[in-house]
């Protein structure tokens, strides 16, 4: 299991999933309509690392952090 925490606006407690990599992360969270429409203008972070790679592997564990983009001074 990992744990997916999300930042900022979005709107979703911290969520345990079984997924093998970002891929398949993804195609779960977009089935989440508070964070779907923020997915496609979001970085992810794997374990404090920006990850863009949809193929990069997730073990036990792991923490990834949906990071949307934020404004401010």
């Amino acid at each position: 299991m990992i744990s997916v925490t999300f930042l900022g606006p979005i709107d979703e407690q911290v969520l345990q999933l079984d997924v093998k990599n970002l891929r398949e992360l993804k195609e779960a969270l977009q089935k989440i309509p508070a964070v779907n429409k923020w997915l496609h203008i979001s970085a992810v972070a794997v374990n404090d690392a920006i990850c863009e790679n949809l193929d990069t592997e997730l073990k036990s564990g792991d923490k990834v952090v949906i990071l949307p983009p934020v404004c401010g001074g």
